[in-house]
């Protein structure tokens, strides 16, 4: 089959944060196969951008860049490199994200100042960075921001309360910026339990059990979420404030 290549990524511009790990990591490799010019943003892990970057193809087509969620100036300075460097750009992965599991019931380790962290790494975050560099996505009438959500968002389960009411944030906040600023098209996609690192002393075995209980009987990995980035990229072109559920029947 013939490439279609009103859908194809050649030459665009990509920006993920969280790039350097997880369910970021799957969605560079696959960006950067479609042709994009990917930047691999991270907070902490310049190591694994680095090395990450190295290992694609034409390495040096592809950048590495330091942005943090809760540093305002970090999320200008990257407009400004972006504006230098490319002038424009065409697609925006939110990835970077953050959470402690803490049971549901266990107000006393879920302060109001942990509360509010996780509310800002998660959602006040990606609202920054997305409000810094939306004059470069609206150089161009067919860019898209693709938020990582969480079936969390609408099933009130998660790693902890103030992940699940982040999540659910995040999905209003994609709806908002889809009707204000139109024609850039905002998605959110949303997995269950991913097999990654992303939540502390959650291991495969707890996974399996899980997805064992669905309707598809299998684990949901990261290049299953980035598969479905790409997807709301090149091919969902008429759907924008969407959710698109990667969760094997979970939610079922």
């Amino acid at each position: 089959m013939e490439r279609n290549p009103v859908c194809s990524l050649q030459d665009k511009v990509a920006l993920v944060t969280g790039g350097s790990n997880g369910i970021g990591a799957a969605t560079v490799r696959a960006l950067a196969r479609e042709g994009a010019r990917v930047v691999i943003a991270y907070h902490h892990g310049r190591d694994r951008a680095e090395a990450l970057r190295a290992s694609l193809d034409e390495a040096s087509r592809h950048a590495t860049l330091q942005i943090s969620l809760d540093a305002p100036a970090t999320h200008a300075a990257a407009r400004s490199w972006l504006q230098a460097e490319h002038g424009h750009l065409d697609v925006l992965v939110n990835s970077a994200g953050f959470t402690q599991r803490i049971s549901h019931t266990d107000l006393d380790t879920l302060t109001p100042e942990l509360f509010n962290q996780i509310l800002t790494e998660n959602v006040g975050g990606t609202y920054g960075i997305t409000r810094a560099l939306l004059p470069l996505l609206r150089t161009h009438p067919d860019a898209t921001v693709v938020n990582v959500s969480s079936v969390s968002a609408f099933t009130g389960l998660g790693s902890n309360m103030a992940y699940c009411a982040a999540k659910a944030a995040l999905d209003t906040l994609t709806v908002s910026l889809a009707r204000a600023f139109a024609p850039v098209r905002f998605l959110c996609v949303s997995p269950a339990s991913v097999d990654t690192d992303f939540v502390n002393g959650r291991n495969r075995s707890e996974l399996e059990q899980k997805a064992a209980k669905t309707p598809l009987g299998r684990v949901v990995v990261p290049e299953d979420v980035a598969q479905a980035i790409l997807a709301c990229v090149t091919h969902l072109r008429t759907s924008t404030g969407a959710r698109i559920v990667i969760d094997g029947g979970h939610t079922l």
